[in-house]
């Protein structure tokens, strides 16, 4: 087959021949040079990075003919000795990358690995329900691949979580339905998704500089409703997201779907009396309901039950599960058997009353207002790099909430300034930054956080890790920084799990 990939016929994409430059070598950039190969692919992958897991992973491809080019020289311009057909890029190169512009310049098409995936699958191959959003994306997916297992479908979770899309669409066993996470960097590289549903959860602030502003930011959101079959979700507090669903170019027959926390409108999921309902997904939703699990099924997933960001998230993954078919008893089913991933919102210990809970993925003021909201007395452990974010707005909703607050971070000033202004009243404890540069003073840090959080906290109080900040100024990522609070709230006196 000959003639530019572009226009080569897919679902059932054939790349046999196609000369590929993969750029970044992530977990993505592997799959998408493993799956490529294996169909008759010409690949070379590039990455400006040689640390020994990509060497590794680099010796394991070459093998099997796959050409690895590592070293910064390699990503800035394409490769004078050889054509290529198509870039496949990794979702964090900026768009004016070097390579990328120089191939967006030559008019070679660059693709995401989404892309890509939706092409190369069958015609007959799994369902896709996919979610974007500021923040909740991972919960949210993570409920629907339990939702979707407990109605004895084959499904899993994927995307910016767990396997990479291209992996789990060509899986040789065949999936019914993929529960796909998608990042707004995934999205701005994918033109067709083709989703039989899609939601978008939220759209704040975030990555600005990346997609160059908050229009364009929000737009990339957007995508994920193009093309869309059975329904678009959207929050129906968040305006942004209702006027994406009005822009989206959808098929016939699609229909907007609102999420609310109050009793539901037409064609709208909601909550009446403690009780997840439906008024989108029925023959008779003019006048009835269909009942689909109850805000007790949820109550694990929080110190004092669900935060209300929990049950949208819940609520989100319903309206996807209904747009598929899914009956109302295998919702409940999987929401009682959800649990939260490492990180998010998630309960580690209880000691003399006081409730400590992870939620270091909150690395943005939205994300750390839902997890500030879900309960009534918190002891904040806050801090960062803000990437210049406002906090004014954040602090001013949860002051009456903050029974006091332990800042990390190399800056503390933006935090401060805004404490200072719209809290005053809130003990703020300081902890020395000292040296963090090992895991000992790493550490140290966290402990010495975790100790002052303690002295301030009384029974019924929640200790809360949601910095609202980057973790980088002072540990290598989010995880580590969950990790070492685990670590340090585990060796407390008396803790209990």
């Amino acid at each position: 087959m000959s003639g530019p990939v572009a226009d080569r016929p897919w679902p059932g994409l054939d790349v046999s021949g196609v000369r590929i430059l993969v750029a970044g070598f992530g977990v993505s950039g592997y799959a998408v040079a493993d799956q490529t190969m294996q169909r008759g692919a010409d690949v070379l992958v590039v990455d400006g990075a040689e640390t020994s897991e990509i060497r590794e992973r680099a010796d394991v491809l070459e093998v099997l003919g796959v050409e690895v080019r590592l070293g910064a020289e390699h990503t800035r311009a394409l490769p004078e000795d050889r054509e290529i057909d198509l870039v496949v890029t990794s979702p964090g190169w900026r768009p004016d990358q070097p390579l990328l512009a120089a191939a967006a310049a030559a008019g070679i098409p660059i693709w995401s690995e989404v892309e890509l995936a939706r092409r190369m699958q069958a015609a007959d191959g799994p369902a896709w329900l996919a979610v974007t959003g500021t923040n909740g994306k991972t919960t949210t997916v993570t409920m629907l691949e339990s939702i979707l297992q407990h109605a004895g479908l084959r499904a899993v979770a994927c995307g910016n979580v767990g396997l990479p899309v291209i992996e789990a669409a060509l899986d040789p066993e065949g999936f019914d339905a993929l529960a796909i996470e998608l990042s707004s960097f995934q999205l701005h590289w994918t033109e067709h998704l083709d989703c039989e549903a899609a939601a978008v959860l939220n759209v704040s602030p975030d990555h600005l500089d990346w997609h160059g502003g908050a229009a364009e930011y929000a737009r990339a959101k957007g995508r994920i409703f193009e093309g869309v079959a059975t329904a678009c979700v959207y929050n129906t507090d968040d305006a942004t997201t209702r006027e994406l669903v009005e822009e989206a170019d959808v098929r016939e027959g699609a229909r907007a779907v609102g999420l609310t926390l109050g009793p539901p409108g037409l064609s709208e999921l909601g909550v009446v009396d403690g009780m997840l309902v439906d008024r989108a997904f029925l023959t008779a939703r003019r006048t009835s309901a269909a009942e689909l699990g109850t805000l007790e099924d949820l109550a694990h997933l929080g110190p004092h039950g669900a935060g209300p960001h929990v049950v949208l998230d819940a609520l989100a993954a319903a309206a996807l599960a209904r747009a598929h078919g899914i009956q109302a008893v295998a919702i409940r089913d999987g929401l009682r058997a959800y649990r939260m991933g490492s990180h998010r919102a998630q309960l580690l210990a209880t000691h003399e009353g006081i409730s400590y809970v992870d939620d270091t993925k909150a690395t943005n003021p939205a994300a750390a207002s839902a997890s500030l909201r879900a309960a009534e007395r918190i002891v904040w452990i806050a801090g960062g790099d803000t990437k210049g974010a406002d906090l004014d707005e954040l602090i001013g909703q949860v002051r009456d909430r903050l029974v006091g607050v332990v800042l990390l971070g190399a800056d503390d000033r933006p935090f401060t300034a805004a404490l200072a202004r719209h809290a005053p009243e809130v003990p703020v404890r300081r902890i020395d930054p000292g040296d963090t540069g090992d895991v000992a003073g790493r550490s140290r840090l966290m402990e010495d956080a975790v100790r002052a959080a303690r002295s301030l906290a009384s029974a019924g109080d929640v200790v809360l890790l949601a910095p609202a900040a980057a973790s980088i100024d002072q540990f290598r990522d989010y995880a580590e920084r969950g990790d070492l609070f685990a670590a340090a709230v585990t060796r407390g006196p008396g803790a209990s799990t």
